[in-house]
């Protein structure tokens, strides 16, 4: 089973510019909508927004994808 987390949990990911890391400000436990996709989320298997330390990007990440910092 993946980490679980929880808004304002510090954490990374890699993305294609290299490790990132940021803050969680949403989690999804239901599908969802999202720059024109949509998430697959389940109470069991949750989706997370993050927003970029650096940038205020917004990202969406299953836990399996995130490490706390």
């Amino acid at each position: 089973m993946a980490t679980k987390f929880k808004v304002g949990d510090e954490v990374s990911w890699n993305s294609e510019a290299g490790r990132v890391s940021g803050t969680i400000i949403k989690v999804h436990t239901k599908d969802f909508s999202y720059k024109g996709y949509t998430h697959h989320a389940t109470a069991e298997d949750p989706q997370y927004e993050i927003r970029s330390s650096k940038s205020d990007h917004i990202a969406a990440h299953k836990g399996a994808a995130l490490t706390r910092e």
